[in-house]
């Protein structure tokens, strides 16, 4: 007994020695060709992969490291949320804006489904604290007010953090919440599916690549502008009178002035239609950052 009490100790100390090794394995495996997205492994990022590229040529990075490597060519394509149904922008977006090149190649919106995770012989009644992304926290909060009233509820930066915490705890007393795919990779049980009760958040990510994917009858651009607010109703009335339809409208700080922003402005059609064209022709400073199907 003493020795397998040991062998634990040492295997406790060893596994995140490992994790930290192979993320950093990771980074320097990243090559062109390969698709990073955003880590740890068992995020709502990687599921998005999973279902778009399959499971071959899938890189989890840090955010730094993501859109370091997709700048230098390290990778080939880089994967990131940028806008939910519930919170707007996510704090991914501006560092994609802010990116000197980049080329959005396709979106990928999916409605989030959750579940709870926990070390094996957990039980229900065993969890004092759940993890999760504060944006999980708001879609199952009816569900843990009503289960868990007393449980502490402590955020983590992604859901497959979350996961990853809770496999590396020492107690059976923490759950993680998350979509299930986090179960199988951290080596947990999902003690109950399902347990999103509303508000329900859809989840847009971009895929950044080099090169445009070919027009389709259906597709979506994203132009990036920077303007002063006495010349926003002018720009606006620029796309009316080009007869380009505006989809959303996102603003963002431009971090210069107050009276300065900068606007994500999503159209529908291809920026190589004629109608968009001209009008990019008449207005050089805003920026085409892609063309792509467009999935809603």
């Amino acid at each position: 007994m003493a020795l397998l009490s040991r062998f634990r100790q040492c295997l406790q100390v060893a596994l995140p020695l490992i994790a930290a090794a192979s993320g950093a394995l990771h980074m320097t495996a990243a090559a062109a060709g390969q698709i990073g997205y955003l880590g740890p492994a068992g995020s709502w990022t990687h599921q998005a992969c999973l279902e778009l590229f399959g499971p071959s040529d899938l890189v989890p990075l840090s955010q730094d490291e993501l859109l370091s490597a997709y700048q230098s060519g390290k990778i080939d394509r880089a994967c990131l949320p940028v806008t939910t149904s519930l919170v707007g922008a996510t704090p991914y977006l501006d560092p994609i804006l802010a990116l000197p090149n980049v080329r959005i190649v396709a979106e990928y919106p999916k409605m989030l489904g959750y579940s709870l995770l926990a070390r094996h012989g957990t039980r229900l009644e065993d969890v004092k604290e759940v993890l999760g992304h504060p944006v999980a926290f708001d879609e199952v909060k009816p569900w843990l007010d009503h289960q868990f009233p007393q449980v502490r509820r402590t955020a983590a930066a992604s859901s497959g953090a979350a996961a990853q915490a809770v496999a590396n705890s020492d107690a059976l007393d923490k759950a993680s919440i998350g979509p299930k795919i986090g179960a199988s990779i951290y080596g947990l049980d999902s003690l109950v599916d399902g347990i999103e009760e509303g508000p329900h958040n859809v989840t847009r990510w971009w895929v950044l690549g080099k090169d445009s994917p070919p027009p389709t009858d259906n597709d979506k651009t994203s132009l990036l502008a920077t303007v002063s607010d006495a010349d926003l109703a002018s720009l606006l009335a620029s796309f009316a009178g080009a007869g380009v339809q505006i989809l959303t409208i996102y603003e963002r700080p431009a971090k210069t002035a107050l009276d300065r922003h900068r606007y994500l402005i999503e159209v529908a059609g291809n920026e190589k239609m004629e109608s968009l064209t001209l009008l990019l022709g008449k207005h050089p400073d805003i920026r085409a950052l892609g063309s792509y199907p467009r999935r809603y």
